[in-house]
């Protein structure tokens, strides 16, 4: 049987975007907040000091914990990736053409590197 005999009300298409996944629901959580701190793993407790140091140089948050067995692995990826992002590149405007050319001939910038 199809819907056209049954009335079932309005069924809509549009159903809401986080019921599916595909979409990052909670990106407002920021990494080495007092909400979120960062989770790091050290092998030795002058290493972390260390960490502990570098944490509060940048004014972030983190649960620094030790791990002494043997063949531990040290887990700094989330601290390394933040401290090393990268900063917004931004270029100069180009001139338009009758403004005047940046090389100080005093002509216009169609006129003379244009």
């Amino acid at each position: 049987m199809s819907d056209k005999f049954f009335y079932k009300g309005r069924q809509d298409a549009r159903q809401h975007h986080t019921a599916y996944g595909g979409f990052q629901t909670k990106a407002s959580q920021k990494s080495g907040t007092k909400k979120f701190p960062l989770s790091l793993v050290v092998t030795s407790e002058a290493r972390k000091q260390e960490i502990e140091a570098r944490v509060a140089e940048h004014q972030l948050y983190a649960n620094v914990s030790v791990d002494t067995r043997e063949g531990a692995v040290e887990s700094i990826a989330g601290l390394t990736v933040i401290l090393n992002k990268g900063e917004t590149i931004t270029s100069e405007k180009a001139p338009a053409r009758n403004d005047p050319c940046s090389c100080g001939s005093g002509l216009k910038f169609k006129k003379c590197c244009g």
